[in-house]
């Protein structure tokens, strides 16, 4: 192992988060691919949101044909934060390779429904920045599947990338305006919202759409 590699690597596991911040700029800045694995490694367990960004960043500046694959060789992961960060880092990278990988590894039903809310968050995020043209409709479908899932954030997370996809998908809310769900039904309201107004606050949007719904249900009833 040469030198700064024997440095640097142990580094990455050091007690404080300081010498690991300042080890991830140091392997970043020298970009060399034998690091590769170790930073891998090291974001699934990173427990410091400034060093696994900086982990992310490490990552960014090797070379794409060695990084993406080993990535995506970590979707296979049971471990959420691996999850998470190889998808954060995938979506970062911006290679087109990341969602080609096919299944059980590929960006797809799996990790959008994740039960871990930052790993699905961490999927539509890698999902929306990835995906070819002429998935974009398929991916919809999927995303759609998740409205009204969780608190105010991950609700606003989903709906800026249901419209990431482009103004001409709306028509994919159109079926979960009609569901039963009011959680639901709000929430597809105040993401066509967006649509219409990509600046309007989500916030705001959500309690005005659960208004109208809590209208309607009492006129059903």
């Amino acid at each position: 192992m040469p030198e700064p590699q024997k440095r640097l690597v142990p580094a990455l596991s050091a007690p404080n988060p300081q010498q690991r911040l300042q080890a991830g700029l140091d392997i970043g800045i020298r970009a060399d691919r034998r690091d590769l694995d170790a930073l891998v490694r090291r974001c699934a367990v990173e427990p410091d949101f400034f060093v696994r960004d900086m982990l992310t960043w490490a990552l960014t500046r090797l070379p794409a044909d060695e990084t993406v694959p080993r990535l995506v060789a970590a979707l296979d992961s049971s471990v959420p934060q691996e999850l998470a960060q190889a998808l954060h880092t995938l979506s970062k990278i911006g290679d087109r390779r990341g969602w080609q990988a096919q299944d059980p590894s590929r960006i797809g039903d799996r990790l959008i429904a994740h039960p871990d809310t930052e790993v699905a968050r961490s999927a539509w995020r890698c999902a929306v920045a990835l995906v070819p043209a002429d998935d974009r409709d398929d991916l919809a479908d999927v995303l759609v599947t998740q409205l009204g899932r969780g608190d105010v954030e991950t609700q606003k997370s989903l709906s800026r990338a249901i419209v990431a996809l482009g103004e001409d998908l709306v028509s994919v809310l159109d079926e979960k305006l009609l569901s039963e769900d009011d959680t639901v039904r709000a929430h597809a309201m105040a993401t066509r919202e967006m649509f219409a107004d990509p600046d309007a606050g989500f916030a705001h949007a959500l309690d005005a759409a659960k208004r109208v719904v809590a209208l309607g249900s009492g006129t059903r009833a």
